[in-house]
This record gives C-alpha cells, structure tokens and sequence, in this order.
C-alpha cells in the first residue's frame, strides 16, 4: 500500500504522520511545490518512527513522479480560509489548484482513490472527478466526517458524556447548509431530543454549521487541521482495512434523495473499493428540504467552474 499525501501544510503533514502512526501503508509521500518543506517534513516524521514504534518508510518530494502506482491519494492543497471568508470565496482559485493537481496525479498513478480536504471540500471533488477521470466511487470528500465530528463533540461538551457514546450524521455540504440530522443523533442510543431542549440542540445545530470559521477566527491567520486531518484518516482506514464503515461522505448522487448529479454528503459505506453503497435515510421533510437545498448551492457552484475544468 502507498499512500500520497499532497500538500505539506498543516493539514497534509499532520494526515501523514497520523497514516504512518496507524501503519497505514508501506510507503507515504509527501508532495508539496515548496522546496525542502515535504523532505523535511517527512524525514523529521521518519526519524520519529522508533520512538512512534512505526515502520512506514515517509518520505517528501515536490515531483509528482515520485507519486507513481499509489493506492490512495489524499489531497489537501490549497489556500486556506481567512477570517471573513467563507468557503466559497476560495473557489476558483482552489479549483484552479486542484485541476492542477488532479492532473498530475493522475499521469502516474492509473486507479487510485483519491481523498479530497481541500475547500470548497465538495466542489473540490466534483473537479477532482472531472479531471481524474475515475469512477465515482474512487473520489470521495471529506467534509460530512469533519462535521460529524465537531457535532458529536458539541453534543459530548453539553451533556457531560463520552463522545464515544454519542451516535449522529451530518449531511449536505460542507458549508454554512450543512443539514446535522437531529432525528439521527442519540447517545448510547437516547435520541438527542430527549436529553436536551430544542434550544439548546438548535444551538449545536448552529455551533456545528460555525465550527470551521470558529477556528479560524481564534488563528487569525490559518484554518483548522488537527480534526480535518483525523477525519481523513478515519476515511482511508476504513479503505485500507477494508473496514465497511458508515460514514457521511462527499460522493456523486444520482437521484438519491431527490439529487441528481451533484456531489453531496450522504451516509456511505466506505471499503477497498471506494464507496460502495450510498444509504438512502428516512430523513424528516425539514432535513430532505435542507439537504436538497445545500445540494443546489453546491451545483451552480460546480456548474460555475465548467469553462475552468472543460
């Protein structure tokens, strides 16, 4: 198994050292246009493997040949989000980067899967799969994990519990119509709604849909990536490992919930192959509603950069 990991930010480089950490592959590379930054990077991770008791060999480039035949491609290049700036604001100057990119990977490596950070997470894999060429299944954003996370973590703060105990979904796109399914969230299987008032939940809901710019309002000058970069991993463990899990991820949807051709997050079971099956949930009229309409925002968006990617 190797693994590329393109973009040695914050984001990239903490993806990798967690991938090699869990002994995810045999081999990561770490790419990044700056000189020096992915082999120092990546050697200092290196060097961290007898203390981490890890023997991924990792190890940093800034040519995408040394990408050749990898199994899993994670993308994390881009710019980063700015207080005051909302994801869309980064879209065409992300997508001209990730076509870019996409390109690149692709002349060396013939059916990876390819993992996509960067934001706008789901346009980004909307461009991603244009240019790539790949089945849909093999292209897969990571945004739904992200804020599932930050729910559930929310959810844990308000109630005093273990985020281990705690159960929930948050679909649609990984932006401001973010839809967190409250009819879905339960705590060792107490539906939400029985622990907390509706207030309350609404303001998790809130939190949640805010959970990026909040960071990045306390940095000032970078975004978040501790929890995107463990939300990534989550997803290529459960490739690599080919554990089937259940996870809110950006795929392609073709009439499922009513959506036809727009990348959005949905629950999906994650395996070997990519996805392999998108779940269809019994979601309230509000939810469907929500969903259907954060859907829409992320087509004209993808509509919008068509001339861009051809």
């Amino acid at each position: 198994m190797k693994i590329t990991v393109i973009g040695a930010g914050n984001v990239g480089a903490t993806a990798a050292l967690r991938i090699a950490e869990k002994q995810l592959a045999k081999e990561v590379v770490l790419i990044d246009i700056v000189e020096g930054v992915p082999q120092g990077k990546a050697l200092d991770m290196y060097e961290s493997g007898s203390v981490g008791l890890f023997d991924t060999c990792v190890w940093g480039s800034n040519d995408y040949k040394d990408s050749a035949d990898s199994d899993i491609i994670l993308i994390t290049a881009g710019l980063a989000r700015k207080p005051g700036m909302t994801r869309e604001d980064l879209l065409m100057k992300n997508a001209t980067i990730i076509k870019g990119v996409t390109t690149e990977v692709m002349k060396y490596s013939k059916n990876p899967i390819i993992v996509m950070v960067s934001n706008p997470v789901d346009i980004m894999t909307y461009v991603a799969w244009k240019v790539s060429g790949l089945p849909k299944e093999r292209v897969i954003g990571m945004g739904g994990v992200l804020d599932t996370a930050r729910y559930k973590t929310f959810i844990a703060e308000a109630l005093n519990v273990s985020m281990q105990d705690i159960s929930a979904l948050v679909l649609g796109g990984h932006g401001d119509a973010m839809v967190p399914v409250v009819n879905y969230t339960n705590v060792s299987g107490i539906p939400l709604t029985e622990l907390l008032p509706q207030d309350k939940i609404d303001a998790l809901v809130e939190r949640t849909r805010n959970g990026g710019i909040e960071i990045v309002n306390y940095l000032k000058t970078g975004s978040a990536f501790y929890a995107p970069a463990a939300s990534a991993v989550e997803m290529i463990e459960a490739i690599v490992k080919d554990r089937k899990r259940i996870l809110p991820c950006t795929t392609l949807l073709n009439n499922q919930y009513g959506i036809e051709d727009v990348f959005c997050g949905v629950p999906v079971k994650l395996g070997k192959n990519g996805i392999e099956q998108i779940l269809e949930l019994n979601l309230s009229a509000t939810e469907l509603a929500g969903l259907q309409r954060s859907a829409t925002i992320v087509d004209e968006n993808c509509k919008s950069l068509n001339e861009l990617i051809g």
